[in-house]
């Protein structure tokens, strides 16, 4: 069974129905205490990282999800949900995240070229960082497209990185430290390459 916390940020409905579509029983969860009851946990996100973290830290699901992820609990962060698994995050001042994996989360301005458009909206390529995926990409193949929309970038040391995409620079597309992935693209927008990727995360 597969929790979907529900902390005021993200695309609860289109997770949920592209969950249903893989034959995945989900729930969307507003009580901390609940967490412990599931096999899996999604973290979803969007907007900015300073709104989205103060409600995560203020809906008392932050540390329950931190307990869960030590306990080795498989936990996918979905967009700025995944950039809330790192240590912090510049967007619009200085802001702490879950610090589940080490790394801060800045402007993609900082490394695209200035005559790209930000935020990078649409469609882009996937590409692989090792020769032997991360499990969650276990039934996708290098080079294909899921939707991206996004101002900031994870930035962390390669080892974490499993997938970039390339606007003007390579840029982490995807993360995984032991049990917890991340996903900066949107896999419930990204038709069926997303719902590959979901199926994969739920067989972890």
């Amino acid at each position: 069974m597969i929790a979907i916390i529900n902390y005021g940020v993200g695309n609860l409905f289109s997770l949920s129905s592209s969950f249903n579509a893989i034959n995945q029983n989900v729930e969307i969860i507003s009580n901390p205490d609940a967490l412990k009851n599931f096999d899996r946990i999604i973290l979803p996100g969007v907007g900015a990282f300073g709104d989205a973290a103060e409600k995560l830290f203020s809906s008392g699901m932050a540390e329950p999800l931190i307990a869960e992820a030590e306990n080795g609990k498989p936990i996918l962060g979905i967009c700025v949900g995944m950039q809330l698994l790192f240590t912090k995050s510049y967007e619009f001042g200085e802001h702490d995240g879950l610090n589940l994996i080490p790394g801060s989360v800045r402007a993609i301005k900082e490394v695209i070229p200035e005559n790209l458009k930000i935020p990078q909206i649409g469609w882009n390529a996937l590409h692989m960082c090792c020769s032997t995926p991360s499990s969650i990409f276990k039934y996708t193949s290098e080079g294909e497209y899921v939707y991206f929309v996004h101002s900031y970038s994870a930035f962390c040391d390669e080892k974490f990185v499993t997938s970039t995409t390339n606007y003007g620079a390579d840029l982490v597309a995807s993360v995984q430290h032991k049990n917890i992935y991340g996903v900066q693209f949107h896999p419930e927008k990204s038709g069926n390459s997303g719902l590959k990727i979901l199926r994969a995360f739920c067989e972890v």
